[in-house]
């Protein structure tokens, strides 16, 4: 039986996993890796750790699924998106990859709006205003600080295409995870030659641009022997993290919307047309669906906040074991009251995308009194992490986007609480998948399609995903959440100037 593999070349770690040609999961491996922190709003990574890490748990699962390698038909690679690798012209990773949530780049931000002609033209060239965890600003940045390494950069790579490029020896990207670098022609789902030119770049620094499910080359022998492989396995185009995730959700028709909750959160929605905000709060991306697109909300520090309150101020709840106090401090949690009690958190721990656009936002609880506790305080952190969702889907419902189901995934769907929470402040039902594993999957089915196994990647939904149950909202808590949602967003306009008084001590320090 042909088998398929999903890397998914995340933030904290890689997952591979192995499936068969009925989308059965036959094994998987992880593993971790550092991010650096060299500045406050600065995150980088070495790239090395992603190819040892993919090396490792493609070897392992290799192992301990006891398939033959020749029965590996195809790969589909996903990862975090908006990285950069700078390369030099023999192929040397040149200085760290800056990430997604780094914030060092908000002047080239400025940079690329002006020399676009202002943020409205830059939307209607790109469908996205510039904002700092795009790819973009970060080539910007090298240039302007780094000059003696912009002189040797040959190749600009996202995270996930340099796994390609070790694989298959090519530079390509594909047009979902291309769409995050601010350089795609959303519309025409190939580079802006137009914005490019206008930043004095040259497409030579980029890769050749493919639909997702397309085969972008078969393994290297040195590949293959690393990885246990054959030369025939295919590499196909894969997808950047959130449109793998939502193909492992089957969001690939009009109608369907994921919420995902990892250290960042997503609202992503399908599109059959590219349907732009003109503001700019939510991002319009190609899908991973030939020909079609999704609208994005992303929040930076969503499951991140609650790990920042769990590791670093509820260290000792109750002499608990580090590896149980998630689970303690949610469960402690549900025994507050749905509002904690008129108190609210905001989730701007390294800045906000969606709906504000600002590195510069800061995280505040707003509203203690004596009465609360640290059980009040862990709830305020989940439901404002769930309001920050709720920005994005008010916005998509605001431009005429149908929404008719919310599948719920990452962190947020595993835990129960959490769930009807969701379900309690968007005031929809919540559905869960029978089985969720997220971008790795999404990608396998995109290289089962790109095999042949299925005909497009909707009918490999179609066979291979089931939702599993459904959590309606609780009628009380609705209405609780839905008086205190309208406090929320009022305080980000009340504190920005604060926020930004407080970024600025923050940097000097």
């Amino acid at each position: 039986m042909a088998h398929y593999l999903g890397i998914d070349i995340g933030t904290s770690g890689t997952k591979t996993l192995l499936i068969d040609e009925t989308g059965h999961v036959v094994a998987e491996a992880n593993a971790e890796y550092p991010m650096e922190q060299p500045k406050p709003g600065w995150t980088q990574q070495d790239p090395e750790h992603w190819w040892a890490a993919t090396k490792k748990t493609v070897k392992a699962m290799m192992k301990k699924s006891g398939v033959d390698k020749a029965d590996v038909k195809a790969i589909g690679l996903s990862g975090q998106m908006h990285g950069s690798v700078f390369l030099d012209r023999d192929d040397n990773v040149i200085r760290p990859a800056l990430l997604w949530n780094d914030q060092r780049t908000a002047d080239q931000c400025d940079q690329i709006t002006s020399a676009a002609g202002s943020r409205e033209k830059l939307i209607g060239m790109v469908a996205n205003p510039a904002l700092t965890g795009f790819q973009a600003p970060k080539v910007l940045w090298l240039r302007d600080n780094e000059k003696r390494n912009f002189d040797k950069l040959a190749k600009v790579l996202l995270p996930k295409d340099d796994i390609r490029r070790r694989l298959t020896g090519d530079y390509v990207t594909e047009v979902s995870d291309a769409s995050g670098t601010l350089f795609l022609d959303v519309k025409k789902r190939d580079w802006s030659k137009e914005l490019l030119g206008k930043l004095d770049l040259s497409t030579d620094l980029l890769p050749r641009v493919v639909e997702s499910e397309d085969v972008t080359g078969t393994l290297t022998k040195e590949a293959a022997k690393v990885l246990g492989l054959t030369t025939q396995c295919k590499v196909v185009g894969g997808a950047g993290d959130c449109a793998a995730g939502a193909i492992g959700n089957g969001i690939v028709k009009s109608g369907l919307l994921s919420t995902s909750i990892g250290t960042s959160g997503v609202m992503f929605v399908h599109s059959d047309e590219p349907n732009v905000d003109a503001s700019g709060r939510l991002h319009t991306f190609c899908h991973a669906v030939r020909g079609k697109w999704h609208m994005m909300g992303v929040n930076l520090t969503s499951g991140g906040s609650l790990q920042w309150w769990v590791d670093q101020v509820v260290q000792g709840l109750a002499g608990v074991p580090a590896a149980k106090r998630f689970e303690a401090a949610t469960a402690e949690a549900e025994k507050a009251i749905a509002g904690s009690g008129g108190m609210l958190f905001l989730p701007y721990l390294n800045g906000e995308r969606t709906p504000h656009a600002d590195p510069n936002a800061r995280g505040a609880f707003v509203g203690m009194n004596l009465t609360h506790d640290r059980a009040a305080m862990t709830r305020a952190v989940m439901e404002g992490i769930t309001f920050a969702l709720r920005d994005s889907l008010e916005i998509i419902e605001s431009l005429g986007v149908p929404v008719r189901q919310i599948r719920a995934s990452g962190g947020g769907s595993k835990n129960v609480f959490w769930r009807q929470m969701q379900a309690d402040v968007f005031g929809k039902k919540i559905t869960t998948l029978k089985v969720e594993q997220g971008p790795a999957f999404g990608v396998a089915l995109l290289a089962a399609v790109g095999d042949g196994a299925y005909k497009h990647i909707a009918q490999a939904c179609q066979a291979t995903i089931e939702v599993a149950a459904e959590t309606k909202a609780d009628r009380s808590a609705k209405l609780t959440y839905n008086k205190l949602f309208p406090v929320y967003r009022s305080l980000y306009g009340s504190l920005k100037d604060d926020m930004h008084q407080l970024a600025e001590l923050q940097s000097t320090n």
